[in-house]
C-alpha cells in the first residue's frame, strides 16, 4: 500500500506543472474530488509502486483520502521534457470500503517519516474462504467456518465414509492402502509393516 504525506494546500504555477494545476496540498474546505485532484500526482515512484492496489494520503498525521489504484503513469515535465514523476489514477474510497472504514479519519499507519512517498503492509479484511461472503481480518477463516465448509463438502459426496473413499481414489492411492488405512495400518514407504508373531 502507496502512503503519501501532504502538506498544507499552497498556490502552484498551473505552467510549469505537469497536470496544469494551480494548487497542491491539504486544506479541510477541500471536496474528496479537489483533494485527489490537487494531489494524485506528480510523485517520484519507484518499481514497487507499480504493484501497490491501494494509495493513502496524509495530512498531520491523520489520513484525509484512500484511492484504489488503477493504473500509474510517467508525466513529462513542462519545464524540460524529461519524465521523473508519476500520475496515480484510481478511484476515490467510500464509507463502507475495507481500506476506507480502517484508514480514513484515523491516524496514519505510517508516522515520523521525511520522504514524503513510503509503503505500509496493511492487515485488512479479506473475504472469508468458505465462500460465506462476509470479511475476516488476520486469518482464512471466521471462527467456525472452516468446520462449515468442509461439512459441506463432505455432504455433497455423501457419507464422511464415502467422502474419504472418492478422496482416497482422486489421490491415487491405491485399493490396499484405502484398506489398510481405514483399519488403522501406516505403510511404510509404500508396503505394509511385517506381520507380527508367527513363525520367523
Amino acid at each position: 500500500m502507496l502512503h503519501i504525506t501532504l502538506g498544507p494546500e499552497r498556490t502552484i504555477d498551473p505552467a510549469t506543472d505537469e497536470l496544469g494545476r494551480d494548487r497542491v496540498g491539504y486544506t479541510d474546505t477541500m471536496s474528496e474530488a479537489a483533494l485527489y485532484d490537487a494531489n494524485h500526482g506528480c510523485w517520484v515512484l519507484g518499481e514497487r509502486a507499480q504493484r501497490e492496489r491501494y494509495v493513502l494520503f496524509t495530512f498531520q498525521g491523520i489520513v484525509r483520502q484512500a484511492v484504489e489504484i488503477d493504473h500509474i503513469e510517467s508525466v513529462v515535465s513542462p519545464r524540460d521534457g524529461r519524465e521523473r514523476r508519476s500520475v496515480i489514477h484510481g478511484k476515490v474510497l467510500r464509507p463502507g470500503h475495507p481500506v476506507y472504514d480502517a484508514y480514513v479519519g484515523k491516524p496514519s499507519p505510517v508516522q515520523g517519516v521525511r520522504n514524503p512517498v513510503t509503503y505500509h503492509t496493511p492487515d485488512i479484511g479479506h473475504p472469508c474462504q468458505c465462500g460465506c461472503g462476509e470479511t475476516v481480518t488476520g486469518k482464512t477463516f471466521i471462527t467456525g467456518h472452516d468446520q462449515t465448509a468442509l461439512h459441506d463438502r463432505v455432504r455433497q459426496i455423501g457419507t464422511i465414509s464415502e467422502f474419504l473413499e472418492w478422496f482416497d481414489i482422486v489421490r491415487g492411492a491405491p485399493p490396499s492402502a484405502r484398506r489398510a488405512a481405514a483399519a488403522g495400518v501406516r505403510f511404510i514407504d509404500g508396503e505394509p509393516p511385517p506381520a507380527r508373531g508367527g513363525r520367523r
